[in-house]
């Protein structure tokens, strides 16, 4: 080899790298995700996904305009998901305004647009949406008119036989006929629980105990101080419908209109079976007698008369009825007094040593195993409304310390009970708001001794929080895991927890979670799509809800039921059609299987119950998550 031939060599090796280097990112494909309600000014986080491995990669913020505001490097790998690598992208931003991000380097990329702009500004329109989920899902007479709603639906709700609770065998079929008691009541009203049309008290107890939580604790963002997203009549609306599946008088409970299986050994189609619009029911076949529980729904009765209630029930039914109190007091005293009677009288029927819980039927559609969390809430909520004064004649307990020995009782044995740090805020667990409410009564109380401290009460919040943020295996930050099911909505409960922890204790680290765990739901995660209808840029417009896929948009333009949160990420894609469904994406397939990874799947498709179907539970504690964001703190005595 000559001297001239050596010097080459190296020359030649750089050569060949660089195109090796080329080569790869040729083939590298890469993403920005953001969060794309957008953010409020200051420190921020995005994030680089790439196909391979990466460095040197550059980011640059621009205006509307185009002008760059802020530009720096990408930060270290985060980790994995899928095939993909994660990094961080932190800026900031001060200017109000429109604004998009691009990535250039190793990789190229360019995110959805987003706004930085005032927590009110990026957040009320989301939580009108919200108010407007809710009042599409209005069941009964008192609809209000939308491209989604121009009838009333199950009138014949209002005149319905009531029935015991059936048998079910090990695939959830319905053993035998359904027994009628003789009796009929009306249960008209309410609001459909998914995408199908099925009323529970399960879910409805909690959606309007996190409704009134809202109205109460802000006012000027959920109460009467909002111009857009006062949900009081909505959460009035919920709240007449418990009353009339509670008779006060009797002491009966009532828990379900409607069935969502089939029977063994009869014909008989239940609500799952049939793709329509909610008025068509209450005609559906004609006098077919294979459509009888269509046409006329039955109602279950939890028991007989003045029988024990099942705890997890009867906590939020308290809650529910105790909150109304605090809530109307002021402005319908007779009803805000019998919402009062009710909340007592069944907290005392409360079945406290359960050997099973009841939820609906079938137990599967919503399997709760904790209840002591459930009877933190009635109870916390009961001494509130019992301190507030002004009492109704007929009370069983007017001392309001008598509640508030009871949920610290609960809080004990929920803080030392084997549902502990297994879940965080949703329907299955609540002691997130029963937490932070009882802290506030402690105060108000002068922090009285009792069975648990303020401190116990925070750790178990932060245990909470700690717990799933470990589990979750997310390099993008979100605090649970999203191969597990209901992730949309337990995110948004982690953001509300936060919100709460930071308020009691000023950990500023919780204020940071709160804020990125919205971005997370929103588009900062590895779909790229927000989980809440209609907000950002990317969110799912084909999901498993009647009214929405037969009258709305398949591609996500106008109209489009806007505020649905659901169910997200989750270990499995359902599939399935029925008669009449029209098919959403327009040409199938699945845009975000690419994205998958991790053991969680995602998949914006009709068909898909298990990623898109939206709840009024899973929409539940968005409404305090925007709230918590725009107020900033919630009113000082609740």
């Amino acid at each position: 080899m000559t001297a001239s031939s050596r010097n080459c060599w190296p020359r030649l090796l750089a050569v060949v790298a660089l195109l090796l280097t080329l080569s790869a990112c040729a083939w590298a494909s890469a993403y920005v995700r953001v969060s794309q309600i957008g953010y409020i000014p200051g420190s921020s986080r995005a994030y680089l996904m790439t196909s391979s491995a990466v460095s040197g990669v550059s980011y640059a913020v621009k205006n509307s305009g185009g002008a760059i505001v802020a530009s720096g490097m990408v930060g270290a790998k985060l980790g994995v998901w899928g095939t993909f690598q994660v990094y961080p992208i932190d800026f900031s931003v001060s200017a109000h305004g429109a604004y998009t991000m691009s990535v250039s380097g190793a990789v190229s990329a360019t995110s959805p647009g987003f706004p930085i702009d005032t927590a009110g500004n990026l957040y009320l329109p989301a939580l009108a949406n919200t108010l407007s989920f809710f009042q599409n899902e209005r069941d009964g007479a008192n609809y209000i008119a939308s491209p989604f709603r121009s009838a009333g639906a199950h009138l014949n709700d209002h005149s319905a036989l009531v029935y015991t609770t059936p048998k079910f065998n090990t695939n959830d079929l319905i053993v035998g006929s359904l027994a009628p008691t003789g009796a009929a009541i009306d249960a008209g009203g309410g609001w459909a629980d998914a995408g199908d049309y099925l009323k529970f008290v399960q879910t409805t107890s909690y959606t309007v105990a996190m409704m009134l939580a809202g109205v109460r604790d802000f006012p000027n963002q959920m109460g009467g101080g909002s111009s857009t997203s006062n949900f009081t009549s909505e959460a009035k609306f919920g709240l007449s419908w418990l009353q009339k599946m509670w008779n006060d008088n009797t002491k009966t409970l009532y828990y379900q209109v409607g069935i969502g299986t089939d029977f063994v050994s009869f014909p008989y189609l239940s609500d799952h079976d049939l793709w329509r619009l909610p008025q068509a029911d209450d005609t559906s076949g004609g006098t077919d007698p294979n459509y009888q529980y269509i046409r006329n729904r039955p109602v279950f009765v939890a028991g007989a008369a003045g029988a024990k209630i099942s705890p997890n029930l009867a906590g939020r039914l308290a809650a529910d009825f105790a909150l109304c109190y605090r809530v109307f007091q002021a402005t319908d005293t007779a009803y805000a007094n019998q919402c009062l009677l009710s909340a007592e009288h069944i907290f005392d029927l409360a079945d406290t040593a359960p050997t099973t819980l009841l939820t609906v039927a079938p137990f599967d559609f919503y399997p709760e195993t904790e209840y002591r969390d459930d009877l933190e809430l009635g109870a916390t909520e009961l001494y509130l409304a019992i301190r507030s004064g002004g009492l109704p004649l007929g009370l069983p307990h007017t001392n309001p310390s008598f509640y508030l020995t009871k949920a610290a009782n609960w809080a004990s044995a929920y803080i030392h009970g084997p549902g502990d740090q297994t879940d965080t805020l949703n329907l299955y667990d609540v002691s997130g708001l029963a937490h932070f409410d009882l802290y506030r009564a402690m105060t108000l109380a002068g922090t009285p001794a009792l069975a648990v401290t303020q401190a116990d009460l925070t750790n178990d919040l932060l245990g909470q929080m700690t717990t799933s943020m470990s589990g979750a295996g997310d390099p993008f930050g979100s605090g649970y895991a999203w191969k597990q099911s209901d992730t949309a909505s337990h995110v948004a409960g982690m953001s509300v927890m936060a919100s709460e922890y930071y308020y009691l204790t000023g950990d500023a680290n919780y204020a940071l979670h709160s804020r990125r765990w919205i971005g997370n739901l929103v588009g900062a995660n590895a779909w790229g799509s927000s989980f809440i209808s209609g907000t950002g840029t990317t969110f799912p417009f084909c999901m498993q809800l009647q009214p929405a896929n037969l009258l709305g948009s398949t591609n996500g333009t106008f109209p489009v039921l806007a505020g649905a949160v659901v169910e997200g990420p989750n270990s499995v894609s359902s599939s399935g059609l029925l008669d009449g469904m029209v098919t959403c994406p327009a040409g199938g397939g699945d845009a975000f299987k690419v994205f998958n990874g991790n053991g969680a799947k995602y998949k914006d498709n009709v068909q898909s119950y298990s990623t898109v179907e939206p709840a009024i539970d899973l929409t539940a504690s968005s409404m305090l998550m925007f709230s918590w964001k725009i107020a900033g703190a919630p009113i000082s005595n609740p």
